[in-house]
């Protein structure tokens, strides 16, 4: 998740294409590329190499909120005003037959929240834990992807930030290496993915209960292998993990601290609209407290980082999308974590459930426009809420004790074209027992988003 300041909204440049108006991703360009960025081997013209900017900004407020007490991690429940900003700059370029090379530097500025804590389905998902008032850089992405095509039928791949256009075998094996977000090739949704054009909650933007491998600001290194045909693809990736739980340095105990995931994806049709299934399972090793060592032993006050051993830590999710008539379009994601060692790069939650609608503005015209409401519940193990009854701190979780109840939140938001490549975004986030706290509550969360991209 990511920060900036400037103003209340969202602008994201991206070189290349308009959003697709039914999923907010990057379109396929009408117009041809420049044709130094060409090749035209036969029939089969291909992309070179492209570039891409995206900026986006973002202005949160809540008001005051009843709260009966406060912790370490809790949300302000005084009136709070943040922003963040995020610029980034993508190319890409193609090395060999079936090979790319892209890289991404971003640049981001700005807050969550309270140094963003105190909600687990956090309310911005370009809020990053690691803020900073001074304008940040770093290369997020550097990664080599291979395709090898198995013969048959072709597709094409059009022009985006992370592809170069041009056809590919249907039936291919996908290899991926380098620096990159885990959410770059798993757990995708068409109508719930990207904070910058889509819904803005974390809850929403992926599976919280995957405590996915990454960093402070969401990226990590790793491998990927992806086998895809024409109604089904699997994937596989084996990742590096943080050194210290939401860190930004990775472990060097390459062979003891790693996540894996795997993902099988099936695509399907009814009454000829398109839908999607997803079936993931995780399994992480890193260096993490846990939490029974801390409630079982009352001398150590909470303190999780005395317990820390290379512990593992597992779960599965499920992710479904189904187009319900043309521009109308339903998801859900529910996921479970076994919950009983620290959490260690995403969120506190072991229990995650979220679904929602997403409708096109082509009913009124305005086909670059988007409406999405959705709800989230967010819970924990019985172990994990012992801990925090304790007074321990998690990631984002930590108000001193505990009343325990899941975390409900309620988001809707309206996305809308100003111009072509500019969009702007109002939304607003209902949030009852924030941090699974009864005693919290509820907060009433109003954002502005200003996003373009060429």
């Amino acid at each position: 998740m990511a920060s900036l300041s400037l103003a209340a909204c969202a602008v994201t440049v991206v070189a290349g294409n308009p959003d697709d108006p039914a999923t907010g991703r990057p379109a396929a360009d009408t117009n041809a590329p420049p044709s130094s960025a060409l090749q035209k081997p036969g029939d089969d013209a291909r992309q070179s190499w492209n570039w891409h900017v995206q900026n986006t900004d973002i202005v949160d407020w809540h008001p005051s909120f009843p709260a009966k007490y406060s912790g370490p991690n809790s949300l302000s429940d005084r009136s709070e005003l943040q922003n963040t900003v995020s610029l980034d700059l993508l190319a890409g370029a193609r090395l060999w037959p079936g090979a790319e090379f892209h890289v991404d530097g971003l640049m981001w500025q700005g807050f969550g929240f309270t140094r963003t804590l105190g909600i687990e389905g956090f309310p911005n998902g370009e809020a990053f834990r690691f803020g900073t008032k001074v304008p940040n850089v770093d290369f997020t992405r550097a990664f080599i992807r291979q395709t090898i095509g198995l013969g048959g039928e072709q597709e094409d791949v059009a022009d985006d930030a992370l592809h170069l256009a041009g056809k590919v075998d249907v039936s291919r094996i996908t290899l991926t290496a380098g620096k990159l977000s885990v959410k770059d090739v798993f757990d995708g949704n068409t109508y719930a993915n990207d904070p910058r054009t889509q819904f803005m909650n974390w809850g929403l933007v992926a599976n919280e209960a995957w405590d996915y491998p990454a960093d402070s600001i969401g990226f990590t290194t790793g491998f990927t292998v992806e086998l895809n045909e024409p109604q089904w693809t699997a994937r596989y990736g084996f990742f590096q993990v943080p050194r210290v739980s939401n860190g930004l340095a990775e472990d060097p105990e390459y062979l003891r601290a790693w996540g894996m995931v795997a993902e099988f994806e099936r695509r399907f049709s009814m009454a000829g609209h398109p839908g999607v299934i997803r079936v993931l399972a995780f399994l992480n090793e890193a260096h993490m407290g846990s939490y029974e060592e801390v409630v079982d032993n009352p001398d150590l006050h909470g303190d999780l980082s005395s317990t820390r051993d290379y512990r593992k830590k597992y779960g599965f999710g499920l992710n479904l999308e189904q187009e319900l008539t043309k521009g109308l379009g339903a998801f859900a994601r529910a996921g479970w974590s076994d919950g009983q060692t620290e959490a260690w790069a995403f969120s506190d939650v072991d229990r995650a459930l979220s679904t929602g609608l997403s409708l096109n503005g082509q009913f009124w015209h305005r086909p670059q426009d988007t409406i999405g409401v959705a709800g989230i519940a967010n819970g924990i193990s019985r172990i994990h809420q012992e801990f925090l009854e304790d007074g321990g701190t998690g990631i984002l979780a930590g108000d001193g004790q505990l009343n325990y109840g899941w975390e409900e939140i309620a988001e809707t938001y309206y996305d809308f074209e100003i111009f072509k490549g500019v969009h702007g975004a109002v939304d607003y986030q209902f949030v009852s027992n924030p941090a699974f706290n009864r005693d919290r509550g509820p907060v009433s969360v109003f954002s502005a988003r200003l996003h373009w991209e060429f």
